[in-house]
Order: C-alpha cells, then sequence, then structure tokens
C-alpha cells in the first residue's frame, strides 16, 4: 500500500533552537532553526506555510521541511502568521503578518543566533497558500526578498476563487470574490503584479489535486512573457505534499531548485 503523502503533515521534527517574536500577538512569531556545520554565514530561510490560510494549519507541519533546510547549512525561520478562522485573520492581517515577518526576520535572527546569519534580504521557501504569501511578499515588499521557492502556489487568486479551492478558501482570506472586493484582489494576487522582481523557481506536480498545475504553469509563461526571472519546474510523478516532505522522491528537486536561488549570492 503507497504511502499516505499527508503523513509529511503530522511527523515529528526536531524542536527548534529559538522562537522570536516579530508583533505582540501570539500568532506573530517564527521558529528559527540553526544550520548544521561550521560554514560561513548564509542568507536566512524563511519558511511560509501553507493550509489555504486556514487557523486549523499552523508552522508545524513544515518543521521536517525546514529541519532539512537547516541540514543542508542554512538559517531556517518558519514564520507563523494570523489566519482565516482566528481574530485578525484574513484581509489584511494574514497579509500584514507575512510582510512584517519578512522584513524583521533577517535582524530578529542575526540577533538570536550570532555568526550564522548574513546581511541581506531573506530567501522565501513558500508551499500552497504559503506559496502566495511568498509571491505577495515579494511583489509588494521587493527591497525585503532575495527569491522565492514558490511550492505548488496559489499564484492565481481570482482563478482559485473561481475553482472554489479547498471550498471557499480564497473568499474567507479576501472577504468575497473579485467581483465584491476588485481593490483587495488587485494588491494581494501576485497574478496580475507580475513581473515579480526576485528571482523566482516555482516547483509543482503534474498530479497536484489541491492546486492545479495549469496555474503554475500560466503564471510561470505570463511571468516570463513580462521579463521576470522565474521558472517553473514540474515533476510529473508528485502530487501537493511531497513539496515539503524530506522523504518523498520529489526532494531532490526541490533542493535543487532551491539551491539555484542562492548561485551568485
Amino acid at each position: 500500500m503507497p504511502a499516505d503523502p499527508r503523513a509529511v503533515l503530522s511527523r515529528p521534527a526536531p524542536a527548534p533552537d529559538v522562537t522570536v517574536s516579530y508583533g505582540d500577538h501570539p500568532d506573530q512569531i517564527a521558529d528559527l532553526r540553526r544550520p548544521a556545520g561550521s560554514g560561513p554565514a548564509r542568507p536566512l530561510v524563511v519558511v511560509v506555510h501553507g493550509g489555504f490560510w486556514r487557523a486549523e494549519y499552523d508552522r508545524r507541519h513544515t518543521g521536517p521541511l525546514a529541519a532539512a533546510l537547516a541540514a543542508l547549512g542554512h538559517p531556517v525561520a518558519q514564520v507563523e502568521y494570523r489566519r482565516t478562522g482566528q481574530p485578525g485573520g484574513g484581509w489584511p492581517g494574514t497579509l500584514t503578518d507575512v510582510l512584517t515577518g519578512v522584513n524583521e526576520l533577517p535582524r530578529l535572527a542575526a540577533e538570536a543566533l550570532p555568526g550564522h546569519v548574513a546581511a541581506g534580504p531573506p530567501v522565501l521557501v513558500g508551499h500552497s497558500a504559503g506559496g502566495h504569501l511568498a509571491l505577495y511578499a515579494a511583489a509588494t515588499a521587493p527591497a525585503t526578498v532575495g527569491g522565492v521557492l514558490a511550492l505548488a502556489p496559489v499564484s492565481d487568486l481570482a482563478e482559485a476563487y473561481r475553482l472554489d479551492l479547498d471550498s471557499g478558501a480564497v473568499a474567507a482570506l479576501l472577504g468575497g470574490g473579485p467581483a465584491d472586493f476588485p481593490d483587495r484582489y488587485a494588491v494581494a494576487d501576485p497574478r496580475p503584479l507580475v513581473p515579480i522582481p526576485a528571482r523566482t523557481v516555482v516547483v509543482h506536480g503534474a498530479l497536484d489535486e489541491q492546486v492545479p498545475v495549469a496555474m503554475s504553469r500560466e503564471f510561470v509563461a505570463a511571468g516570463r512573457a513580462a521579463g521576470g526571472e522565474i521558472r517553473l519546474v514540474e515533476l510529473p510523478e508528485c502530487e501537493h505534499f511531497g513539496l515539503i516532505d524530506p522523504e518523498s522522491a520529489a526532494w531532490p528537486e526541490v533542493t535543487a531548485a532551491f539551491r539555484s536561488l542562492l548561485e551568485d549570492r
């Protein structure tokens, strides 16, 4: 019997080294992981978790991913944020939390992990709804982002609303559809914001049943046509959750895409 691809969501991971706060709310925090080895300081990697922005999914399910990236020699922060179903979550709190976290975490991590965090903007690794938030942060505050690895991202909110992904997840985030809140979609949806200024790699499995791979194909094509430095790695045998699972067959492709973002940095 094949392994359950969702098993990674509840798989235990080593405890983080320290947790820091970037705001006053209990969910405005991030778990930090010290890089393995004794190499030079490297840019911070900020992991932005998915879960369709909903309160029932938090940063803990990205523990295996974050621990694996730290084992490769990178300082890692798993950022938490207010989510839909929580006071202050949704519009605009979810989005402003991620912007604030991405801006503040390099400083906070450098203070908490002295000697391990290089100066400069972080690389963002976002999965699913976290991929949306990573792309949104890179488009909205480009000076704070050094690169984006978007894993099966929700890169087109209007299309995700039309497809009713996760039974109304986008409507819960933004309060309704594009016809109801066009101004919110104009600033929160990565699709009309192309090209994304930061170097971006999108990785998506062709067997994904949560976020269709066609969304990434179209988003990357539009970004390239607009002059963006963006490429798509499509994995024909991968579904949605293998991209965050260091034990999956997809993991070598994910790490190769990640390393490509750090070239010349």
